[in-house]
């Protein structure tokens, strides 16, 4: 019988994600299907506590081995931001198009355009200390949005030696170099490793 894993998540684009890179090896399922329904804080000032805070929410109050992310757009010429507030960056219960109008209006005039995505993900499970997997994929922000796939920044984001953002890309050229396929490779590593 395939191993189930919880991913403390409702983006159904991150549980796509991840249903495609641990096809075959595990059953990944949402908060949805574990009958999770809460609003888990994420208060955290780093990616690895936010992602870290979910995943022991999950298991502190369902009983369930859990893996969590949190993911964010750094961009240089704004000292970091919007980093951990990346999908709050227009404020609560604004969309990512919100997102990507005030992200072009802040970089109105610059030069420097540089950005990267990170993620950090937070494995837990009983009686074992947290584990950490991480990845980040460097490139540029561009003047408008390009390209209708992915979600969040995506449409505006060219990794370095691409010439098309990853709103652009088929999702298979995505995961092959983006932060979160970076991290999530390193947790299938550990867990095939383990099963």
């Amino acid at each position: 019988m395939m191993k189930q894993i919880v991913f403390a998540t409702n983006n159904a684009h991150k549980l796509g994600e991840l249903r495609r890179m641990l096809a075959g090896r595990f059953k990944v399922v949402g908060l949805a299907d574990i009958g999770c329904h809460d609003d888990i804080p994420e208060d955290a000032d780093s990616f690895e506590g936010n992602a870290l805070a979910k995943a022991r929410w999950v298991l502190d109050r369902y009983g369930f081995d859990c893996i969590a992310d949190d993911s964010g757009l750094e961009v240089d010429a704004l000292g970091g931001a919007p980093g951990i507030h990346s999908a709050r960056f227009a404020g609560a219960g604004h969309d990512d198009a919100a997102n990507n109008a005030l992200l072009l209006e802040k970089l109105d005039g610059v030069d420097n355009r540089s950005a990267r995505f990170r993620t950090a993900i937070a494995l837990v499970r009983k009686d074992c200390e947290p584990m950490f997997f991480h990845g980040s994929v460097e490139g540029r922000i561009i003047d408008a949005p390009r390209g209708s796939a992915g979600f969040g920044y995506d449409p505006l984001f060219v990794p370095d030696g691409w010439s098309k953002t990853f709103g652009e890309a088929d999702a298979g050229e995505k995961d092959a170099v983006s932060h979160r396929g970076r991290a999530v490779r390193e947790l299938c590593r550990y867990l095939f490793r383990q099963s």
